[in-house]
């Protein structure tokens, strides 16, 4: 899944030194884009060219750069940082066919290190949060209520939870892997969470890899960046995730059983998960099965004692890349999936209460006063998150509302969607307030209110396709938490790595695997 509240620039800042002026660098290497825009840009960056450039300096610095993408896409073939090619139908599910280099920025982005330590210390308190809230089942019934009235998408979830309820379903093992994706707010020199991700946290694996990436042309071209490759934070999300997973298969205490992955018919992003696949045969032996949702409702069953059985093979846990969406529930077979990996003893992750605790409602409704304090203790715990919220309200809030029609520009306006391309903006947000007004009906519940961010722009070298170009952009950060608990035991609560993704600041999007971003990775600075 990937998050997407976007945002102004209002600021433009050289994002890192680049090794050679930007207008040889627009006119060695084109962007992957219409040629009008090319040459729009080019234009635009030699007007903003320092004066007095040499053009011996200048040859230079096009040849490092050349030299730079050119050991990246090496690098990137050599140690798995690939996608399926969007051009090659078979892509998405023969493994080894039609592969191309994940889209990537050619040098990681500066990010603050007290706003680097803040994020990470939230990961373990939004771990436990999610857990509590997930026990509450009459919270998230009573939260959802008029949701499930105006989205399909949103009840056939909670009927699935209602079925459990109702059967007192416990589980006692329950694993979660999240991602809270967070901007840097230049209004308010703010850290502000966008959302949180309980169901299919994507790109532990590549995620991890462009550090390494970074790293090492950071070592290699460092003293003429003037950048030290020791300020990238190490990344280990695709080795602990693979840890909890390894563990929570450990709990459930049966040697011959499987990891069930399940996975979409089509997945171009195929080789993230792939990481997570090797690093638990490797590091815990064990086998991971892959498998849509239509393909365990046709070869599934839950035995008597409550074991997932698929193709024969029990099942320890079911970990979900797939599910997230409407579009992953084309027929009533998915759905028969669904129910029927939730009323097993299999460990899910997440479980049915664990993904509806990452709905966009309940984000909103654990930003109103009071509600945090129902299912935390700790004072501080409390405040550090209240400290990340930015402002997220309801459709019932009349002035709200008002404000948001006369300045659309200020928000953001959400449906109960995961994945990028769903989020409403500008003119199309104030329309769409105004259409929802006059229904007047429970339409207005499907949607939620937030405070739009406005991180800084900066010009980054973006390499797509093996193409190098520059252009304005803003980066989301996303911090991996891993959380396993067997009954009144945590085995693992962990800030488990990150993503850093970046896109094009004109873009609303920012779902890398929808097209829309480009993997990053981050370099600390001390502002």
């Amino acid at each position: 899944m990937s998050s997407s509240c976007v945002s102004h620039h209002h600021q433009v800042r050289a994002r890192l030194p680049l090794p050679c002026p930007r207008p040889a660098a627009a006119s060695s290497f084109a962007p992957p884009a219409p040629r009008r825009r090319r040459a729009a840009r080019a234009a635009a960056m030699s007007a903003e060219a320092a004066p007095g450039v040499a053009p011996a300096e200048e040859a230079r610095g096009a040849a490092v750069l050349a030299e730079m993408v050119e050991e990246a896409a090496v690098w990137c073939a050599v140690h798995g940082l690939v996608v399926g090619d969007r051009a090659d139908p078979r892509s998405g599910t023969v493994p080894g066919v039609g592969l191309v280099h994940a889209p990537f920025s050619l040098l990681p982005a500066r990010f603050p290190s007290s706003f680097w330590k803040q994020a990470c210390e939230l990961a373990p308190i939004f771990n436990e949060l999610v857990d509590r809230v997930s026990l509450d089942g009459e919270f998230l019934q009573a939260a959802l209520s008029r949701t499930k009235q105006v989205d399909e998408f949103t009840a056939r979830l909670l009927e699935i939870h209602e079925k459990m309820m109702a059967i007192n379903k416990k589980e006692d093992i329950r694993l979660g892997l999240h991602r809270s994706d967070y901007m840097l707010d230049s209004e308010t020199n703010s850290l502000l969470q966008i959302e949180l991700n309980t169901i299919s946290s994507s790109f532990p694996g590549l995620g991890s890899l462009v550090s390494e990436l970074h790293r090492t042309l950071l070592n290699h071209y460092g003293k003429v960046l003037g950048l030290d490759s020791k300020r990238i934070p190490r990344n280990w999300a695709a080795t602990q995730f693979a840890e909890a997973l390894g563990k929570a298969w450990t709990e459930y205490n049966n040697d011959s059983a499987v990891v069930l992955m399940v996975v979409q018919p089509e997945e171009r992003n195929m080789y993230d998960q792939y990481w997570l696949v090797n690093h638990l045969k490797e590091s815990y032996g064990v086998t991971t099965i892959r498998k849509t949702l239509a393909q365990v409702e046709a070869e599934g069953q839950v035995l008597t004692d409550g074991t997932l059985v698929i193709d024969g093979r029990a099942v320890a846990v079911v970990y979900f890349r797939a599910g997230y969406a409407p579009t992953d529930y084309p027929s009533e077979a998915e759905w028969r999936a669904r129910l029927l990996m939730e009323q097993s003893s299999a460990i899910k992750c997440p479980s049915i209460s664990y993904h509806l605790v990452g709905t966009k409602k309940i984000q909103q409704e654990l930003a109103k006063p009071n509600v945090l304090e129902r299912f935390l203790d700790n004072k501080e715990d409390i405040a550090k998150l209240r400290k990340s919220f930015a402002g997220l309200w309801s459709l019932d809030n009349e002035e709200i509302v008002k404000s948001a029609i006369e300045k659309p520009d200020l928000f953001v306006l959400k449906p109960q969607r995961e994945g990028g391309g769903n989020n409403i903006y500008g003119h199309d947000l104030r329309d769409m307030l105004i259409k929802l007004q006059k229904e007047q009906g429970e339409s207005l519940a499907a949607y939620i209110l937030m405070q739009r961010i406005f991180p800084k722009a900066s010009l980054t070298p973006l390499v797509r396709g093996g193409d190098c170009f520059e252009d304005l952009t803003i980066s989301e950060l996303g911090i991996y938490g891993a959380y396993l608990r067997n009954k009144d035991k945590v085995i693992l609560n962990n800030q488990s790595g990150y993503l850093m993704r970046t896109k094009v600041s004109s873009s609303n999007e920012g779902g890398v695997a929808a097209g829309f971003a480009v993997l990053d990775s981050i370099l600390l600075t001390d502002e």
